[in-house]
């Protein structure tokens, strides 16, 4: 039996790997509330149908004042929020910002509705 050694009968292309550069997108509590929403066909394709170049980030906080300012009146379905943890890397705000995170308020609540549900022009 032989066996190749220094490129005997292999090209010096046989053990490099194409390395290519993800995309990194970071999602914001409105982004994440449109989503929720359902009121951006680009942040939801981005959500559903994320393929392997793309690197969605977000931080817990972020997630927790979208999902905080959803009222009871919204049309929110539990499987965004399946398919949302499953395509977006959630990272730790307080371990990444080293801050804590703050006490969402119905003054924010309603900043938050107010640029996830104007329209764009």
């Amino acid at each position: 039996m032989r066996i190749p050694i220094n490129g005997d009968s292999m090209n010096e292309n046989s053990f490099e790997h194409e390395v290519q550069e993800k995309q990194s997108i970071f999602l914001n509590s409105v982004a994440l509330l449109k989503y929720f929403l359902g009121v951006d066909d680009y942040i939801d394709t981005l959500i559903t149908c994320k393929g392997t170049e793309l690197d969605l980030k977000t931080y817990d906080y972020n997630l927790y004042e979208a999902l905080g300012a959803i009222k009871p009146y919204d049309d929110f379905r539990i499987n965004k929020l399946v398919k949302l943890l499953e395509s977006v890397n959630i990272m730790s705000y307080k371990k990444h910002k080293r801050a804590e995170k703050r006490i969402l308020t119905e003054r924010r609540i309603e900043e938050l509705r107010k640029e996830a549900l104007k329209k764009e022009d």
